[in-house]
């Protein structure tokens, strides 16, 4: 595909490290998932479809953030310093 690698370049910072954009892409996409599963775990213990999507909607602006931060976290934590020699495994 002709447009494969500059796409590609808005989710790869550097190689192998997620840029900011699929940080929040993968934030997002998971909130859909979790949001859904939150409305069908309410609508189940209230039997009110109206405040299951209430309860959904919520939390769904929230937990988008918390993940992004989260999200962002991990990678700090785990990128390699400059200084720090990389690791061979035979």
């Amino acid at each position: 595909m002709i447009l494969d690698q500059p796409i590609k370049k808005w989710f790869v910072a550097k190689q192998g490290k997620d840029s900011n954009l699929k940080s929040f892409m993968k934030s997002i996409s998971w909130r859909i998932v979790g949001t859904l599963d939150t409305m069908v775990i309410s609508f189940f213990v209230t039997g009110q479809l109206v405040m299951a999507i209430s309860i959904g909607s919520i939390e769904v602006v929230t937990k988008i953030i918390l993940y992004y931060f989260h999200e962002r976290a991990w990678e700090s934590a785990t990128k390699i310093e400059k200084d720090e020699p990389e690791k061979e495994f035979a």
